[in-house]
């Protein structure tokens, strides 16, 4: 096991990597930028580093000043959590290079798997259906080439993505231009790599994904499903659930093992997702996510295993410390997210100074964030302020509990969406497990049209 790990992020993400690091007897080093110098992940580290001013270019995907760090305070590996670095191959090779553990995927795979365009290709030869969709897209001539082959609408995606980054949902051929330029500029300020590709945009889908883990000694597991069709209009999730409601028996294990067998195929290590849109009893691959997920935690409150730990322990060069037939799931677990936004306007994100924050507390109720009554909500980053999580014995009673715990959340100084969660719960279509990624658009859209119909 290592001795000590430098945590290359911010936020709650940062803060859960050091506790389960101090879980394992392993001391942490937190980096900061300028913006961050208070955050609660600098606190609770025992050693921290500032890397940059706010602007993420400067700070936390700066490799050179993160690795010289890695090296100067004698750390042994470094986790790179989600977001920023966590999918760039350059940078987990440039770790590997300097003797530093990366906590994730091998470079190969990651550049492989991670790059949405070449993880579909590689799904295709391995027998998975994927949808329709194109290579990486060069220039907007290409693109405009690829959308009359495919088939309006089309979906532009970041190859090296997340978080709804760098992607854009194209209708009309004279749009495509436009759309094609935003998402370059947006994915290469979001990840340093503009590169996109195009899928075709299916109607009405569920977007579920299922959790693996593989060790270096060539075992794979999964944990389930989860859920994550409750988006935004951006792509980014606010609600996620595990297990996925009113799945058939045969297409959740179909999507267990398809997943399994494609990590399988690629040598796959340490924690990843693989994300599939459903449309009726069809499941299509969508991407690969090389890292631990934002919404991990719903799959472990329902599986009862720490998913970061695992990492940790997978990269040290540990084994699996069990088989698929020891993972069986427990109840039901709902996450909703806790943004820094004005939903009712256009999900808008807010920075300020929190005056007050009370979380919920109580027996299946579990909180991680980076934020207190005090802490400065920087305008340089992703607005996610805390994750609450509800686990019950049914998927009424995990409802049940989250309502409870988001009317006892009390955040003051932003705008957030406690208040919006809330509504999705309430939803008609939430309570029956019946949505699709369109249900919390057309809400939104019935919302403002409300709003503006009272003056």
């Amino acid at each position: 096991m290592f001795s000590k790990v430098l945590i290359a992020n911010r936020g709650e993400i940062a803060v859960r990597i050091n506790r389960a690091c101090h879980d394992l007897g392993v001391r942490t080093v937190a980096i900061y930028s300028q913006a961050d110098k208070d955050s609660m992940h600098v606190r609770e580290a025992d050693e921290a580093y500032c890397v940059g001013p706010g602007p993420v270019p400067r700070s936390y995907l700066d490799i050179a000043n993160i690795v010289s760090t890695a090296l100067a305070s004698g750390c042994q590996a470094v986790h790179p959590g989600y977001g920023f670095l966590a999918e760039n191959a350059r940078f987990a090779e440039i770790c590997s290079d300097h003797g530093l553990a990366f906590v994730g995927p091998k470079p190969s795979v990651i550049a492989a798997m991670g790059d949405k365009a070449t993880a579909k290709r590689i799904m295709k030869e391995a027998g998975v259906a994927t949808t329709p969709g194109s290579d990486i897209l060069e220039s907007a001539q290409k693109a405009r080439d690829a959308a009359k082959r495919i088939g309006y609408p089309v979906l532009l995606k970041a190859t090296a993505g997340g978080g709804g980054k760098g992607m854009r949902v194209v209708e009309r051929s004279e749009d495509l231009e436009r759309a094609f330029a935003s998402a370059t500029a947006e994915a290469e300020a979001s990840f340093k790599d503009g590169r996109v590709y195009m899928e075709k945009l299916l109607l009405q889908p569920r977007h579920v994904e299922v959790q693996v883990l593989g060790d270096d000694f060539g075992t794979v597991l999964h944990m389930g499903e989860r859920d994550c069709s409750m988006q935004k209009p951006s792509h980014q999730k606010l609600v996620e659930e595990a297990p996925a409601p009113n799945l058939s028996a045969k297409l959740r294990s179909a999507l267990h093992d398809t997943a399994v067998r494609a990590c399988r195929s690629v040598g796959y290590t340490n924690a990843g997702t693989l994300e599939f849109l459903v449309s009726g009893d069809h499941a299509y691959f969508m991407e690969m996510n090389t890292r631990i997920q934002v919404e991990h935690p719903v799959t472990e409150m329902v599986y009862g295993v720490d998913l970061v730990k695992e990492q940790i322990r997978i990269a040290s060069g540990e084994r699996l410390g069990y088989a698929q037939k020891d993972l069986q799931p427990r109840g039901h677990a709902i996450e909703c997210r806790i943004n820094a936004e004005d939903a009712r306007n256009g999900f808008a994100p807010e920075a300020g100074t929190l005056s007050r924050v009370v979380f919920p507390d109580g027996p299946g109720i579990r909180v991680d964030t980076h934020v207190y009554a005090g802490s400065v909500v920087p305008p340089y980053y992703d607005s996610l302020l805390a994750k609450i999580v509800a686990h019950g014995e049914t998927r009424d009673a995990a409802i049940a509990r989250m309502e409870s715990a988001l009317r006892e959340t009390e955040i003051a100084g932003v705008h957030t969406t406690v208040d919006v969660c809330l509504e999705i719960l309430a939803t008609p279509e939430f309570r029956q497990g019946r949505y699709d990624v369109g249900v919390l658009p057309k809400l939104d859209s019935r919302a403002a049209a409300v709003r503006q119909a009272r003056g």
